[in-house]
């Protein structure tokens, strides 16, 4: 008997959520042995969370699909590639071709974004489509953020970033950082630099609905009502600026708006929004002067002041406290990124727009675009309201919508009455059963990493890539090879076969992911364009041959030269959100108070869940049941819930039944269910996803509630109504 070969040690980027931690993984025989911290990652330091075990657990999980699926009368059938790009292709054009572009639909999930592949060749196949019909995650999540960044600083990616690695205060609202590993703040290992902070005699404080893992470990919690995220900032804008002061220091030469600004937060002292908010006056005033006396303070919101009628105020409030305290562009506040390979500022090959917004609106609800996309809440009525640009045919890549858009069960029913539905994507699951055609793309071990877009958004410049560990398959394509694919065969269809189109096409076949990286980081803002000795620029070779990634340093202060507007000036009040505060008056009045009795829900997530396919693996679902009903002991006795009972939850749309816990960790008059689950749904393959199915936070949330500024779904404070089961 011959000795084993020794094994083979590969290092990555894990790339399962934001963190871009660094991992060391051991493969023996083909398979894998051992996957741990890379100490030597140089942003990670070794750091990794119950996730990056996974990456082994989706690369041979049974249920992930390894070719072509057909659905037919009789069930799902294999199929070759070529049968099925073929059909799809034709069948999309055939009904393009006969009621217009905009009758086949796209929606894309956050996993492309975790996907080289899919970010370079995505838009190709998008553009190929010529469809107003797009829609994705981005407006269930962060598009209030990416709004604000675009009508402040002139780009939809120009989010500021926390320079959490150096501040000495630290405000978080509706963000969980110890869960999401530091959600558009990619941060690994939020948990020691937050304790950081507190070591340098800084400062950190949680202001949310839920007692949450990062608020447990904070200096200090202050639970808020849901949906009044804006009135606290405006507050905290009323006490920052009390007499008209300010501390714009340096970006005053740079800063328009701050007239218009002043009189706006006159509106809203803490005494007046106290009653709405639930946090009294004197804590927001205390909030407000450690903020302004902090040697380097930033303010930080994610998810839950996103997904909120306000959502867009919100964002723009947060940049607003930065800036007015003079704390954006500054060590210890928050910076802008200077990636290496530039989304931003790099060519415009390789960049992604500076954003857009109402250039055209939804055709059922007149909701306006934002960059080219409309707010996915609207994708059920587009394909059930009948009449002329109803959507017929849908394509996803890489996406669950009917469990993580709102109201899941009308958009299940109206996937069902689609004429052609295609999915790119490795499962079987709640959305991809009602597809005609599941193209599944090869492992993402299988495939070369590096993060286009969490380096912009990285609370540290670092540049890494990570080759495939394993091979593809022969029967294999890369995500890429498809969406590429599908682009050259609608083109061809659509204008008909030329050379010049078959060139390209195998030009870009032959360039593939990895040297359109390696042209971005030539041209980039460490690359060979911009080195004086070229062979020192930064380049793909470069990053291959130090597989732990680079260090190319802190944050640093960058304004005006990052600014990406003409004026290149900070717009402190664009006209869109600043109209928009007299919805926010009329929502709260002075003479109004909350509804005695009345239940907000919110959702919440886990470090071991970030997207509904977590669920399919037996090591991050394991334990005690996460899908439980959070509710306040106060109102679990008025109601008569206990502990381990059930209970059923009500909202516009919908119901489910789930477990309770009762804790005073939610406010009272607040009950929360996690983010991600509802796998009862029949005709999925995920076995382990359906042994814990749950219930689906989305069979509740309302696709009628919205930020209407921007189009972003209002997840969080949907009313519901609870009684036992």
């Amino acid at each position: 008997m011959s000795a084993s070969a020794p094994p083979q040690v590969h290092f990555r980027t894990c790339n399962l959520c934001e963190a871009m931690c660094g991992v060391r993984i051991e493969v023996a025989d083909g398979r894998i042995t051992s996957i741990k911290g890379d100490a030597e990652d140089p942003f990670s330091r070794g750091h990794i969370c119950p996730k990056a075990v996974a990456l082994r657990d989706l690369h041979e999980d049974p249920d992930r699909l390894r070719h072509p699926l057909k659905r037919t009368a009789s069930g799902w059938e294999r199929v070759s590639w070529e049968d099925a790009l073929r059909d799809i292709s034709q069948r999309l054009h055939d009904l393009q071709k006969e009621h217009g572009p905009n009758t086949v639909g796209a929606y894309l999930g956050n996993p492309n974004v975790h996907n080289l592949g899919a970010m370079m060749f995505g838009p190709m196949l998008l553009r190929a489509l010529r469809s107003r019909n797009r829609f994705s995650a981005t407006s269930v999540d962060q598009l209030p953020h990416q709004l604000a960044a675009h009508l402040m600083f002139g780009h939809q990616l120009l989010v500021p970033i926390p320079d959490i690695d150096r501040t000495r205060y630290m405000l978080v609202l509706g963000a969980n950082p110890l869960a999401s590993n530091g959600s558009l703040m990619t941060t690994p290992d939020v948990r020691a630099r937050l304790r950081a902070i507190q070591e340098r005699g800084g400062k950190v404080v949680v202001i949310d609905p839920r007692r949450t893992e990062t608020a447990a470990i904070a200096d200090q919690h202050v639970f808020i009502r849901p949906g009044t995220d804006a009135l606290a900032l405006f507050s905290l804008l009323h006490v920052v600026l009390d007499g008209d002061a300010h501390r714009l220091g340096r970006l005053a030469a740079f800063v328009d708006g701050l007239d218009t600004v002043v009189p706006l937060v006159r509106d809203f002292p803490p005494e007046r929004t106290a009653p709405h908010t639930g946090i009294a006056p004197e804590v927001l005033r205390g909030i407000a002067r450690d903020f302004l006396a902090a040697e380097g303070a930033v303010c930080y919101g994610r998810v839950g002041v996103s997904t909120q009628p306000f959502g867009s105020l919100c964002q723009w409030l947060i940049n607003v406290l930065n800036i007015v305290t003079g704390n954006l562009d500054r060590e210890g506040g928050a910076l802008f990124t200077l990636p290496a390979f530039d989304l931003i500022g790099g060519p415009r090959a390789f960049g992604v727009g500076p954003g857009s917004h109402g250039r055209w609106k939804s055709r059922v609800r007149g909701l306006p675009e934002s960059s080219g996309e409309l707010p996915v809440a609207a994708l059920a009525e587009e394909i059930l309201t009948p009449g002329e640009g109803r959507i017929r045919a849908l394509i996803t890549v890489a996406g669950n919508p009917v469990l993580s858009t709102p109201n899941g069960t009308q958009l299940d029913t109206a996937l069902g009455q689609l004429d052609f539905m295609v999915s790119v994507d490795p499962y079987l699951n709640e959305t991809t059963r009602h597809a005609h055609y599941i193209l599944p793309p090869a492992s993402l071990l299988e495939r070369g990493h590096y993060d286009l877009v969490f380096h912009v958004l990285a609370v540290r410049n670092t540049a890494k890539y990570s080759p495939p560990v394993f091979p593809a398959g022969p029967d294999s394509r890369q995500d890429w090879e498809i969406l590429l694919e599908l682009q050259h065969r609608l083109e061809t269809l659509r204008k008909g076969r030329s050379v010049r189109a078959l060139l390209q096409h195998q030009a870009l076949k032959r360039l593939g992911p990895e040297r359109l990286l390696d042209l971005g980081l030539r041209m980039g803002p460490y690359g060979t364009r911009f080195h004086p000795l070229k062979q020192h620029g930064l380049s793909l070779a470069k990053l291959r041959a130090a597989p732990h990634g680079i260090d190319l340093g802190p944050l640093k202060p960058s304004l005006p030269g990052r600014l990406r507007n003409r004026s290149k000036r900070i717009q402190l009040a664009p006209e869109l959100l600043v109209a928009d505060v007299a919805r926010l008056r009329a929502a709260f009045p002075d003479d109004a108070a909350p509804r005695e009795g009345e239940l907000l829900l919110i959702g919440r997530r886990h470090l071991r869940d970030n997207n509904s396919w977590m669920h399919n693996v037996p090591g991050l679902v394991k334990g005690r049941p996460r899908c439980t009903l959070m509710i306040h002991p106060d109102d679990a006795s008025r109601l008569g819930l206990a502990e381990g009972g059930s209970a059923t939850v009500r909202s516009r749309v919908g119901e489910v039944t789930v477990p309770v816990a009762v804790t005073a960790d939610v406010m009272p008059g607040v009950v929360s269910l996690p983010h991600g689950y509802g796998h009862q749904r029949p005709g999925i393959r995920q076995q382990v996803a359906s042994a814990h199915a749950g219930a689906s936070i989305n069979d509740l949330t309302d696709d009628q509630a919205l930020d209407v500024v921007s189009g972003n779904a209002a997840f969080s404070g949907t009313p519901v109504q609870v009684r036992p089961a």
